[in-house]
């Protein structure tokens, strides 16, 4: 059945920090604010930038090399990532928002979804907008004065979402059903969240080119002839304003990834880098709860190869050693037709930890699971990597910890 335009009161706000990283490094050092600021994952010409200021993004910068930036912009400040300042302020941030309501979800470092559904202040007879702008002033109370943000508010979070990117940077809009069909006329395909080129292709196909015959698309179409899954129905309702994105998604595996700036072929390197690899996925295991029943290991090489396999264990994986145990026996099948330019090394095959029951023969077990507890609360405690196993011994500038994108669960 076909369905209008949703009618409900707009009460979910997206709200997204402002070029997030390149302004945060603007926030803290007040003589590059106002110049061409670029963060790059390396400062050497290959790196990418990952970030950059509006003022470079004015001169054409965007996600490229820092080569190609600078042969755009020759003035621009290029930086690496800092990101303990940049979880500072997603967490600062956070706290910003929940004393508006507890309905607060990361969807980002710079991105947050506040649904005011209940909330206290909406209650209160205050308008959302008016809340929207209070936000605005308390961001910069506790980040700075020179961070901004854009905040959209809508009946349900994809909408909100595109009123968030219609006016960057500082901006606040609103889409309900009185500007709803106006604001579609205004946009392309590729404006929309979750439109990509290749579902840009696919609707052009069905003789869909603009957000507005999208929208005017019956769900049949939709379902059967564009997308021929329940996911066409999803995008008949998104673009409608009814809510189908607030379900909870379950973690399925944990994964690190390194490009190795030297090359290499020896497998006694790659094993020490297996192993700092192995101990950031067994953190993140460990940190929620989890034990894994899996191991995957992938290797890039300089000749545009790639190989990959995966390995499940007979037993529970928790201690980093058993899981750098069972990715080195992958590891040990590995080809060797090139220079290895990459590493990716996950755990799956998750389980929640259940409750250790103290047993008569248990004790070597224990032990080891005490052991790695103790190891892990020490680093927490002193900083990571603090205690170590001997084979990652002088490795601190090697496989340095990274802003995650899209994922904020170890924040």
């Amino acid at each position: 059945m076909d369905l209008g335009i949703n009618y409900a009161q707009p009460l979910v706000m997206h709200i997204d920090l402002n070029a997030c990283y390149a302004m945060i490094e603007q926030q803290a050092n007040p003589l590059i604010r106002g110049k061409p600021v670029g963060v790059a994952a390396y400062g050497t010409a290959g790196g990418f930038v990952l970030a950059a200021s509006y003022e470079a993004k004015r001169m054409g910068v965007k996600l490229m090399r820092v080569r190609e930036a600078k042969q755009i912009c020759p003035d621009i400040i290029i930086l690496t990532p800092d990101p303990e300042k940049y979880f500072d302020a997603h967490r600062r941030f956070r706290k910003v928002l929940l004393k508006y309501t507890d309905r607060v979800t990361p969807k980002s470092i710079d991105e947050f979804i506040v649904d005011f559904s209940g909330s206290l202040a909406i209650q209160q007879g205050r308008s959302l907008v008016d809340i929207g702008y209070q936000i605005k002033k308390d961001m910069k109370k506790a980040l700075g004065d020179y961070v901004t943000v854009n905040i959209g508010i809508a009946p349900n979070r994809f909408l909100a979402k595109v009123a968030a990117g219609l006016n960057k940077p500082d901006g606040l809009d609103v889409i309900d059903h009185r500007n709803l069909i106006k604001t579609y006329r205004k946009l392309i395909l590729l404006d929309l969240p979750g439109i990509n080129v290749r579902y840009q292709a696919r609707l052009n196909f069905a003789d869909i080119h603009s957000p507005l015959q999208f929208l005017e698309a019956s769900s049949w179409k939709l379902k059967h002839q564009v997308f021929q899954s329940i996911n066409g129905y999803y995008w008949y309702l998104r673009l409608r304003g009814y809510e189908i994105d607030d379900q909870p998604t379950n973690i399925q595996s944990f994964g690190q990834q390194y490009a190795l700036g030297d090359k290499t072929a020896d497998r006694e390197k790659l094993s020490r880098l297996l192993m700092k690899l192995s101990e950031k996925c067994g953190r993140r295991l460990r940190r929620h709860g989890f034990t894994a029943h899996g191991v995957v290991l992938g290797l890039g090489y300089e000749n545009h190869t790639y190989w990959g396999q995966r390995r499940k264990a007979k037993a529970p994986l928790y201690t980093t050693q058993d899981i750098y145990r069972n990715i080195m026996r992958l590891m040990n099948s590995a080809p060797m037709p090139a220079r290895v330019t990459s590493l990716d090394v996950a755990v799956n095959y998750l389980q929640p930890v259940d409750p250790v029951q103290l047993g008569l023969f248990d004790n070597t077990r224990l032990d080891v699971i005490s052991l790695m507890r103790a190891v892990d609360e020490a680093n927490n405690r002193y900083g990571e990597f603090t205690v170590v196993p001997a084979i990652m011994a002088n490795m601190y500038d090697l496989i340095l910890k990274r802003v995650p994108f899209g994922s904020v669960r170890d924040i």
